[in-house]
């Protein structure tokens, strides 16, 4: 009986594969063949997969942006009731990609951009999910304003979707910085908790606790 192939969790597995030659040899240097060698497939399990390396590339970027929210998500759910501005600053911090072990994914997500600042079909999966992740940290910072009152009552509250539009381009930002050594991890926490301070100043809630 022919052995039953899992497509999806094969497609995820190039993937992995499109990811690490991608931060050694940036998009560009990638090769279908390299990518079957990296995952230990034949080249036409790759070509059953993909039709050619534009369409491998694709899914490999919105592999990672899948990776990133679903990890954002997955942290809050294993949060012990966090409060919405705790859940904020522990979202933000994973969108950031601050930690030791998310360099190389934090290399691989720049060099994806830098590709599809050239390349539409890239820039595609890239809009999408900085939407996605736009939308989460929307939703977290409208949780987190509900019940507060402005100081003024004449005053507009800060909308949520500008907040979050702020707030990732900022931790997009601040991924770049720590990147290149231009900023340590400690001083890119340290901006990214007083723009969260500043943040719950605005909404009138009571401001997160510092990310461990």
């Amino acid at each position: 009986m022919p052995q039953q192939v899992d497509y999806e969790d094969r497609r995820r597995r190039i993937a992995e594969a499109v990811c690490l030659l991608a931060d050694e040899h940036g998009p560009q240097g990638v090769s279908m063949r390299d990518v079957a060698a990296r995952a230990e497939v034949s080249l036409g399990a790759v070509q059953r997969c993909f039709r050619n390396k534009g369409e491998m590339l694709l899914f490999a970027v919105g592999h990672v942006g899948d990776r990133i929210t679903e990890r954002a998500r997955a942290r809050l759910t294993a949060s012990p009731a966090p409060s919405p501005a705790t859940a904020v600053g522990h979202t933000a911090g994973e969108i950031a990609l601050l930690r030791e072990e998310h360099r190389a994914e934090a290399r691989i997500w720049l060099a994806f951009v830098a590709q599809a600042a050239v390349s539409e079909p890239l820039a595609g999966p890239l809009r999408t999910s900085y939407a996605a992740l736009q939308t989460l940290l929307a939703d977290l910072i409208t949780e987190a304003a509900t019940g507060s009152a402005p100081p003024d009552e004449d005053a507009t509250p800060p909308s949520p979707q500008h907040e979050a539009r702020t707030l990732l381009a900022l931790t997009d930002g601040l991924t770049t910085h720590v990147l290149i050594g231009h900023l340590t991890t400690q001083q890119a926490e340290e901006v990214l908790h007083a723009h969260l301070s500043a943040l719950w100043e605005r909404l009138a809630t009571t401001r997160p606790r510092k990310p461990a």
